[in-house]
């Protein structure tokens, strides 16, 4: 397990930085609705009159006077996106990273196998994801038991169940990715997280494009969904676990053979 040691101190800083970042935003999310929760009737009014806007974030759905309504709305956008961000920046450059801090032949000249660097490579991204979720769930039931409300726990578990998903999901289509790089990961990371969430945007505005929903991960992380109907979407989840497998599939497909300088 030593390149799985190595690839944690290696990210520890960006892990920190990200759960830090999400979970202090989710955390004064929490707490300005306790500020906000006597003015909520208004907002909601409000929000649920915006047309094509209140479509696109799911608040024609939702009831964003409540707790649920609203961590589902606004919570779950902030950790939805920035989940997404972090799985994927951290997926792109796990196996390109060698070649672009010339550390590879370093790497390479150890007695284990490609096979293995792959594997252990990929327990080291998906611990981080499990970590960064747990810390970041812990964080927002402090916060709701701190302001006195009530805990959806059905519904809150769905919800980070499904932003967890996601990111695997990501991560394993990304990770698929990184194998074929050299040197660039950072902008390829950023650009599958915000397209895959413009997608899901796009399909929540038109109908006609509503199948966008089975090619990104943020389909099936519709909090007006999972609140309202009390379950996840299985199919879109599946859909997405063979997109996670083919980009794993593909990263010990081509990393194996490929050429490292």
């Amino acid at each position: 397990m030593t390149i799985v040691k190595q690839e944690l101190k290696r990210g520890r800083l960006a892990f920190l930085i990200w759960t830090g970042a999400i979970g202090f935003m989710l955390a004064v999310c929490v707490f300005l609705y306790l500020e906000m929760k006597g003015e909520m009737e208004e907002i909601s009014d409000t929000f649920s009159s915006m047309g094509s806007f209140t479509a696109a974030f799911g608040m024609d759905k939702l009831n964003f006077g409540t707790l649920l309504g609203y961590y589902a709305i606004e919570c779950g956008n902030v950790l939805g996106l920035g989940g997404a961000m972090f799985a994927a920046l951290t997926a792109a450059g796990m196996l390109c990273k060698e070649e672009k801090e010339k550390t590879a032949e370093f790497l390479l000249t150890h007695p284990v196998s490609r096979r293995r660097i792959i594997t252990e490579k990929l327990c080291g991204l998906l611990f981080q994801v499990v970590a960064l979720n747990l810390v970041i769930y812990l964080l927002v039931i402090g916060s709701m038991t701190a302001i006195g409300e009530d805990i959806p726990w059905k519904e809150l578990n769905l919800l980070h169940l499904a932003y967890f998903l996601l990111q695997v999901e990501l991560s394993g289509i990304c990770f698929g990715i990184s194998a074929f790089l050299r040197k660039g990961s950072i902008g390829i990371g950023l650009g599958i997280a915000g397209i895959m969430y413009l997608l899901n945007i796009i399909a929540n505005i038109a109908e006609s494009v509503d199948f966008l929903k089975n090619i990104t991960p943020f389909g099936y992380c519709d909090g007006a969904a999972i609140v309202t109907d009390g379950t996840l979407d299985g199919g879109k989840i599946a859909v997405g676990m063979v997109f996670c497998i083919i980009g794993i599939a593909a990263a010990y497909g081509n990393y194996e053979k490929k050429d490292i300088q």
